[in-house]
């Protein structure tokens, strides 16, 4: 559905893409992350034709965004970080505005509002004025305006930017079921939406892709890379340093941290790899003497991978490019 190859894009003498390759199916949900100024919004913009490129080729639905930029504005959806609506006008006005400037044929525009304000739940607000609604719904009135064309592809910058944790949720639950009839770009800061809603992560640092795959695909190789952290809590009637021991004999175990609780609690902190490792430190502790209260391995979030991989970003560094 987008195809995407050695796109670079320059403001003067600085980069804000670089070399830029990816391609997406149809019907996935894209996250889009980066630091910002790491080239995010330059690439939704050229996506949607809003701004050119220095070099490099993009097509959308196979049409190409620099040579047949009407077709590929057709076909696809843009919610910009700031949501583009007149205040002054009433929900349902606004939408048949919106199918009025894309080209849609009259017949269709009735149809085509009603379902773009079925699906953002807007039912009840379709004949009040945008300017009274609440953040959250203006939000949704965006989203509706990106769909009201039945476009093949979304694109969503920060589609969840100022809102609060009841409207954030909401807005999550809504895009996860456009996704199912959409091929759908996200971008957003808030990493643990982009986990629970996309089915493929890209992260671009400098303008240059650093990391693709799905969210558990990037946190297991970040883990293969650094190892993983096992965290116990054990009951010692003897000596720490002969647990310590034992648990350092166990194959793949880098390092072993212990440190005491009170009462007899003890809690070690061990690095390692190995497929069981878990299972295996339990084992060499109770081989030790040691009764085993808790054992949890710490799991790789997409936060790590993100700062892993942007580690040499500086944060906020420039305007968001």
């Amino acid at each position: 559905m987008i195809e995407v190859s050695g796109l670079t894009k320059f403001y003067g003498q600085r980069a804000a893409v670089q070399d830029l390759t990816f391609e997406v199916p149809k019907g996935q949900v894209l996250g889009f992350l980066g630091p910002n100024g790491a080239g995010k919004s330059t690439t939704m913009r050229i996506l949607t034709g809003y701004i050119g490129a220095t070099s490099g080729r993009a097509k959308v639905a196979g049409f190409d965004v620099f040579e047949d930029s009407i077709e590929v504005r057709r076909r696809v959806g843009y919610l910009p970080e700031t949501a583009p609506l007149y205040n002054e006008m009433r929900v349902r006005g606004f939408l048949e505005l919106m199918c009025s400037l894309r080209g849609v044929p009259r017949a269709r525009r009735r149809a085509r509002v009603d379902h773009a304000i079925e699906a953002c739940g807007l039912e009840a607000r379709r004949n009040e004025v945008i300017g009274r609604l609440s953040r959250g719904l203006r939000q949704r009135v965006g989203l509706a305006q990106s769909i009201v064309h039945q476009p093949d592809v979304l694109i969503l910058d920060e589609p969840t930017a100022g809102l609060d944790p009841a409207q954030t949720r909401e807005t999550r639950d809504l895009i996860r079921d456009l996704g199912r009839r959409h091929t759908v770009i996200l971008s957003s800061h808030i990493l643990s939406e982009v986990s629970a809603t996309c089915q493929r992560v890209l992260i671009i640092n400098e303008g240059k892709l650093v990391g693709d795959g799905s969210p558990s695909q990037l946190a297991e190789r970040l883990a293969r890379g650094r190892g993983q952290e096992v965290e116990m809590t054990l009951t010692l009637a003897g000596e720490a340093a002969t647990v310590e021991a034992g648990l350092h004999r166990v194959g793949g175990v880098d390092s072993v941290a212990v440190s005491g609780l009170g009462d007899d609690l003890w809690r070690v902190v061990v690095t390692g790899s190995g497929s069981h490792l878990r299972e295996d430190l339990t084992r060499a502790a109770v081989e030790a003497g040691a009764g085993v209260r808790e054992v949890q391995a710490k799991r790789v979030s997409l936060e790590d991978v993100f700062l892993s991989l942007t580690a040499d970003d500086e944060a906020g560094e420039g305007e968001k490019a």
